[in-house]
C-alpha cells in the first residue's frame, strides 16, 4: 500500500547522508560483494527466475543471472575510473564539473528478465551514492525478494535499498507521484509510461523510460546465410520471444528469401518447447494464461487478415506436471502488409512475421514505417551498406551481423515510442547524477 511506499521513502532519505558520504571505494567494495554472493547461489537464483518466470532454466543460468552478477561488477568499477571535466579561460577563470547523486531514486522493473533489468537500474543508482525503493513486476519477484538478504548480508546501510512489493497501480504509482523521489527509471509497457510521464509531470523528475520494441531483421542476398538462420532462431524465440530487443519483424531481400524462409522453417520446427528444467528445452512458458491468450489473438488476427501461418500457431501437447503450462510453439506468419496491426503491434511472445523486399531504400522504409524504435539487426558482407543502413535506421541499438551483443559502456535506449533516455556506462551515471559547474575566479 501507499504507507509502504511512504515508509521506504523515508528510509531512503534517512540512509542518503551516509550512503551518498561514503567513498567510491568504499561503495565500490560492496558491490563487488553482492556481485560474489550472488555469484555464489546463481544454480538457486537460477532456479528460481525459471520457476517464476517460466522461461528455460538453461537460459537463467547461463544468461540472466550472470548479467545481474556482471551489472554489480560493471558498475563497482565505472564509479572508480570516472573522470570530470575541466576547462581553463585563458588565465581569468578555470572551470570544472561535478557530477553529484540526487537523491531518492524510484525504479519500476519487469517481469520478463527479473533480477537482470532489476539490477540493471540499483547498481548504477547506488554506485554514485544514491539510495533507492525499487519495485520488482509483482509477477516476478522472487530473486527480487533473494536479493534482499544478500544485500543485508554484503554490508550496505539499512535504507540504502528498499524493495517494495505490490501491484504497479499502488506501488509504482506511489514511487511517481511521491514529491521526494527526484528520479524514475522504469522498463516496461509505453501505455504505463505515457501515465508515469504525465502523473510525475507536476513533480519536475528525471525520467528514464526503456519501452516497447517491434524490431526488423534485415536480411540481404549477400548475408551468410547458416550464420543468419543460427543467429535468427534465437533473436526471434529466445525467453519465448518475450524481450523486447527480439527481432519480430523479418525482412529478405527477394534473391535468398526462398532459401532462408526453408531453413527458418526447418530450424524453427525442430525447437524444443516444454519442461523449463529439462536441459534439452529451447522455449519454456509464457509469463500467465492472459498473455498467452493475448500473443495467440495476434495470430488468429493474422490469418483473418490473410497471413499464412508458416510454421506453429498452436500449443504443445505436454505431459504430466507440465501439461497446464502456458506454452505456445514458436510461429512464423507471412503474407501480411506493414502497416497491419500485427506486424505494427508489439506482441511479445514467440511469433515472427517475415516479408520480401526489393532494394535497400525499401527496407530502410520499411523498418522505420513504425511507431518504435528500440533495435535492428542488418545482415550483410558489404561493409558500406551495414554503415549506410545503420546510419539510416531509427533505433537506438543496430546490430550488423549479430544479434545481442550487449557492451555495458555504450549507450542504451530507444527511439520515439521505445523509450526516453540513455543507460549504460558513463550514460547511467549521468542519469543518476546532477551536474554542476564551479567557475573560478583566477586573475
Amino acid at each position: 500500500g501507499i504507507n509502504a511506499e511512504y515508509g521506504a521513502v523515508e528510509a531512503a532519505k534517512k540512509a542518503f547522508p551516509i550512503w551518498s558520504q561514503k567513498t567510491r571505494e568504499e561503495r565500490a567494495k560492496i558491490l563487488n560483494k553482492i556481485a560474489d554472493s550472488i555469484e555464489a547461489r546463481l544454480t538457486d537464483f537460477a532456479k528460481a527466475e525459471s520457476r517464476d518466470t517460466g522461461k528455460p532454466l538453461a537460459l537463467a543460468l547461463s544468461v540472466d543471472i550472470p548479467r545481474a552478477v556482471s551489472n554489480f561488477r560493471f558498475f563497482a568499477s565505472s564509479i572508480l575510473h570516472h573522470q570530470e571535466t575541466s576547462s581553463d579561460m585563458d588565465g581569468k577563470a578555470l572551470n570544472y564539473s561535478l557530477r553529484q547523486p540526487i537523491g531518492v531514486a524510484g525504479l519500476i522493473s519487469p517481469w520478463n528478465l527479473p533480477l537482470y533489468l532489476l539490477t540493471w537500474k540499483i547498481a548504477p543508482a547506488i554506485c554514485v551514492g544514491n539510495t533507492v525503493v525499487a519495485k520488482p513486476s509483482e509477477m516476478t519477484s522472487v530473486t527480487a525478494w533473494m536479493l534482499g538478504s544478500i544485500l543485508k548480508e554484503s554490508g550496505i546501510p539499512d535504507g540504502v535499498v528498499n524493495l517494495v512489493f505490490g501491484v504497479g497501480a499502488k506501488a509504482g504509482e506511489a514511487l511517481v507521484k511521491h514529491p521526494e523521489v527526484p528520479l524514475i527509471s522504469f522498463t516496461g509497457g509505453t501505455v504505463t509510461a505515457e501515465h508515469i510521464i504525465k502523473a510525475s509531470a507536476p513533480f519536475y523528475k528525471k525520467l528514464s523510460l526503456e519501452l516497447g520494441g517491434k524490431n526488423p531483421n534485415i536480411i540481404f542476398d549477400d548475408a551468410k546465410l547458416e550464420e543468419c538462420v543460427n543467429v535468427s532462431i534465437n533473436s526471434s524465440f529466445a525467453n519465448q520471444g518475450e524481450i523486447c530487443l527480439c527481432g519480430s519483424r523479418i525482412y529478405v531481400q527477394s534473391g535468398i528469401y526462398d532459401r532462408f524462409v526453408e531453413k527458418f522453417k526447418e530450424k524453427t520446427k525442430s525447437l524444443v518447447v516444454g519442461n523449463p528444467n529439462d536441459s534439452e528445452t529451447q522455449l519454456g512458458a509464457l509469463i500467465s494464461a492472459s498473455h498467452k491468450q493475448k500473443v495467440a489473438s495476434y495470430i488468429k488476427l493474422a490469418t483473418e487478415l490473410g497471413g499464412t501461418i508458416e510454421v506453429g500457431g498452436d500449443s504443445p501437447q505436454l505431459e504430466g506436471d507440465y501439461s497446464n503450462g502456458y506454452y505456445l510453439n514458436p510461429t512464423i506468419i507471412s503474407g501480411l502488409s506493414n502497416d497491419s496491426r500485427v506486424v505494427q503491434e508489439e506482441i511479445f511472445g514467440p511469433v515472427v512475421t517475415i516479408n520480401k523486399f526489393e532494394t535497400e531504400e525499401e527496407v530502410i522504409q520499411l523498418a522505420n514505417g513504425i511507431k518504435y524504435g528500440l533495435a535492428a539487426s542488418v545482415w550483410t558482407e558489404n561493409l558500406g551498406r551495414a554503415h549506410r543502413v545503420g546510419q539510416k535506421l531509427q533505433t537506438g541499438v543496430i546490430w550488423i551481423n549479430c544479434w545481442m551483443l550487449r557492451d555495458l559502456r555504450v549507450p542504451f535506449g530507444g527511439w520515439k515510442a521505445s523509450g526516453i533516455g540513455r543507460e549504460g556506462g558513463e550514460y547511467s551515471l549521468d542519469f543518476y547524477t546532477e551536474q554542476k559547474n564551479i567557475c573560478i575566479k583566477i586573475a
